[in-house]
Order: structure tokens, then C-alpha cells, then sequence
């Protein structure tokens, strides 16, 4: 299972990279816009360090624990790619080409 290693390194170098990318930007818009994709990426992490934590350790409470972390990462997934879309149409609508 060496694609859920490899999911969260790149989630994870992704997420830290939009946080970054806040701090440079001075347009609010953009600023929320990359929030929303950071918080994607938190999601895709969590997602992808639960599945692998459980497939590791195959007990019940890394089922448990697995599946909390699991439902939160969800979320996140979803908030995330609900506020990217949601900003990048008011920036589109805002900057007509």
C-alpha cells in the first residue's frame, strides 16, 4: 500500500504551499480562494493518513479512531472544495477576460 504514503506527502506539501501562498497574497478574494484549497488538501491528508493508519494496525480501535479522523477529513474535503469553487466564480465574476 505505498499509495496512501505517497497521497499524504503530496496533500501534505500541497496544503503547506497554499498556506504560504496566503501569507504572499493581497487580494482577500485569492486569499480565500487558496484557503479553500488548503483545506482540500488538510482533507485529502486526513483521509488518506486514517485509511493508512487502519490498514497498518488492523485493530478495532484503529477502526475507531481511523473513522473519527476519516468523517473529519470528509468535511474538510468537502467545505474546501465547496469555498474554492464558491471563490473562484465571484473572481471570475470580477474579472471578466
Amino acid at each position: 500500500m505505498v499509495i496512501f504514503p505517497i497521497i499524504i506527502i503530496i496533500s501534505a506539501v500541497f496544503y503547506i504551499y497554499y498556506k504560504v501562498a496566503i501569507l504572499k497574497e493581497k487580494n482577500t478574494l485569492t486569499q480565500k480562494y487558496f484557503n479553500g484549497r488548503a483545506r482540500s488538501s488538510l482533507g485529502a491528508f486526513l483521509i488518506a493518513f486514517s485509511i493508512n493508519q487502519y490498514s497498518l494496525y488492523l485493530t478495532q480501535l484503529s477502526l475507531f479512531i481511523g473513522l473519527v479522523i476519516f468523517a473529519l477529513g470528509l468535511m474538510q474535503l468537502i467545505r474546501g472544495f465547496k469555498e474554492a469553487r464558491h471563490y473562484q466564480k465571484e473572481w471570475r465574476r470580477l474579472h471578466p477576460n
